[in-house]
């Protein structure tokens, strides 16, 4: 695990990479810049092709940064549970189940690039139908890039209305990027994984997700 700690006494982010195996790496600069606004960052690895779809990594990195964060980074306040792609559905899973950690739910949750019609890897259930049981929710906060065309922006637009539709906190803010730059990475063919961006616009772009990330920890 990654961990990107600025001055003592800063909120939490947990964010999980997407559906690669072990790339924490993709979100090194992302994190960093968010890390660069006073918030601490927890990155883990964790394994979609696990036999349980990365389910025990995902709640096992929760679990560690729940217990360890304070000493590790020196934190305090809010903690906010975030992902990208595969590992923002994940994340929504988590805060519309929190059974699934005892009770426990985030202080704010953000979603960055992802899909919210299909099953996530912690629950095994449709986001959008989870829903309908749904209590009260912490704000949650949407990102995507109006050019992704590996999830696409309208996936985003559909959960922010259900949420709308249910009174929830919910905010979407879009960036003129795709799938890759809304982490302000690019993807490599040769590599086959997202490396740091080189453009000026597409790290501009990426700074709609830092941003995001910082205001739903409080800064």
């Amino acid at each position: 695990m990654d961990v990107y700690a600025p001055l003592p006494g800063c909120p939490t982010v947990l964010l999980w990479h997407g559906r690669g195996p072990s790339e924490r790496g993709v979100l090194s600069t992302l994190a960093s810049s968010v890390a660069a606004l006073g918030v601490a960052v927890f990155v883990p690895d964790w394994r979609s092709v696990a036999v349980d779809g990365g389910r025990s990594h995902l709640l096992a990195s929760l679990a560690f940064v729940r217990q360890h964060g304070a000493e590790l980074a020196r934190t305090q306040g809010s903690f906010v549970l975030a992902g990208w792609s595969l590992g923002g559905k994940a994340a929504a899973g988590l805060t519309l189940a929190p059974a699934t950690v005892g009770g426990w739910a985030p202080d704010a949750t953000v979603c960055i690039a992802s899909g919210f019609d299909t099953a996530d890897p912690i629950t095994a259930k449709i986001p959008l139908d989870l829903l309908d049981t749904a209590g009260r929710l912490p704000p949650i906060h949407l990102v995507h890039g109006t050019r992704d065309q590996i999830v696409a922006i309208e996936k985003s637009r559909a959960f922010e209305a259900a949420l709308r539709s249910r009174a929830q906190d919910v905010e979407l803010h879009e960036s003129e990027t795709d799938h890759a730059g809304v982490v302000m990475t690019e993807y490599d063919p040769a590599s086959g994984v997202c490396v740091r961006a080189k453009q000026p616009e597409t790290l501009r772009a990426g700074q709609v997700t830092v941003d995001s990330l910082a205001k739903a920890a409080g800064r």
